[in-house]
């Protein structure tokens, strides 16, 4: 399986630290980095603080191990008055390979906040970006 050339929001490699004692990523390190790079697109469109309000399930299809290079991918579905709904993909591509595979996906809902934590409006504009 192979995706478009794009680049990642998020490349990093999957440490020791980030693995249980055989290996695998954990779930949870790596839904942090899909928050994370669905949370820069966030901002980037809000052009102010955004806070994560929903994901939808995730399904993990392949492991991650430890030594991968996961690269987070994301594109901006939906912009609302104050949320915003964002599509990441999660792909792995072994150290000494070039192939990547997807591993999972999930669709983020972020609300733009202001200084005091209330749900304030953002620029409406197209939808149709990937970061």
């Amino acid at each position: 399986m192979t995706k478009e050339i794009r680049e990642p929001v998020i490349r990093i490699t999957a440490m020791p630290a980030d693995a249980n004692a055989y290996g695998d990523i954990f779930g949870g390190w790596l839904m942090s980095l899909m928050d994370m790079g669905a949370g820069l697109i966030a901002a980037r469109r809000s052009h102010g603080r955004a806070v994560t309000v929903a994901m939808d399930g995730m399904q993990f299809h392949l492991p991650v191990k430890v030594g991968d290079e996961v690269s987070v991918y994301g594109t901006l579905l939906r912009a609302g008055r104050t949320s915003m709904t964002i599509a990441i993909e999660a792909w792995r591509r072994h150290r000494h390979e070039e192939e990547e595979v997807k591993v999972t996906q999930a669709q983020f809902t972020f609300v733009a906040v202001d200084g005091s934590g209330k749900p304030r409006a953002i620029e409406q504009g197209t939808i149709d970006q990937e970061y």
